[in-house]
């Protein structure tokens, strides 16, 4: 069962945007797991690609990018003391929620972590939907797939923080049907326990995109990638198992997001309905 869990949080000091990379969170994410199982933790810090789980970056409550369903990928002023944030985890593979079960129900909301230098109480976990938080949900992925549409033949998604998808040595940007769908097919078939053949993309056609370009300067190297709105639709005669397929992977981006560096806090991305 994938799950995308929202933890609330709340620093005791502030944080100075030199610890609110992704690399940062993610060595936070690492530390969670290891209090309740090292053997977790340092099998999560070795895994080279194709990680169970996503980590956002970190969010205030104020988030200037709402209305067009964007999230904040950077900060370039400290947060202050306690200032209401929130952090969205998602994990794919139904071992890895199990193994850090005892973290979820024996949470202390007194008990620090440390971001850095700073202290984060961990004030509450969230794990089904909220009305101002559209990220925190849950769902079997036998039941993620029998409630898809055989029907739906537009598919749209929020692209909320930069994206980008490896192409051969290099990345590239545009949001192409295969770049987009068979990064939701790989973590499908690679977690989900029900194989889906390689997707037969032909029928599928870019049909809205509103999209600019991002740089963010916390990394390594540069990392450029897209934030906004795309939509798809799925044309002529084409079966209904197919479409479903398709809408199932549409759903599950919410937890598996798409493209590189999910685990770092890129690629977030949700299924939107247009009306």
């Amino acid at each position: 069962m994938p799950h995308s869990l929202v933890l609330n949080l709340l620093p005791l000091s502030p944080i100075s945007p030199g610890y609110l990379t992704g690399r940062h969170l993610h060595a936070l994410f690492l530390t969670l797991a290891s209090s309740v199982d090292k053997e977790l933790g340092d099998y999560l810090h070795e895994a080279a690609a194709d990680k169970a789980f996503t980590l956002s970056p970190l969010q205030t409550k104020k988030c200037p990018f709402k209305k067009h369903h964007y999230l904040q990928w950077e900060h370039t002023e400290p947060i202050p003391e306690h200032t209401p944030c929130w952090w969205r985890i998602s994990l794919l593979d139904d071992s890895l929620f199990g193994k850090l079960t005892h973290l979820w129900l024996n949470l202390n909301p007194s008990k620090p972590w440390h971001l850095g230098p700073t202290d984060l109480l961990i004030t509450k976990i969230l794990g089904t939907p909220q009305l101002d938080r559209p990220w925190a949900n849950a769902c079997d992925y036998s039941q993620l797939y029998e409630q898809a549409s055989e029907t739906n033949r537009l598919i749209a998604f929020s692209l909320a923080t930069p994206t980008a998808f490896r192409q051969g040595k290099f990345d590239s940007v545009l949001p192409t049907r295969e770049c987009v769908f068979n990064s939701l097919l790989s973590r499908w078939n690679k977690y989900s326990g029900i194989e889906f053949l390689p997707l037969v993309l032909d029928s599928v056609f870019s049909s809205f995109i509103n999209i600019k370009t991002e740089a963010l300067t916390n990394y390594h190297s540069n990392f450029v990638g897209i934030v906004g709105e795309v939509s798809y639709r799925i044309l002529g005669d084409v079966k209904p198992s197919a479409i479903k397929q398709i809408n199932a992977l549409a759903d599950y981006a919410l937890y598996c997001g798409v493209g590189r560096k999910t685990p770092m806090g890129m690629g977030m991305t949700r299924r939107i309905f247009i009306k």
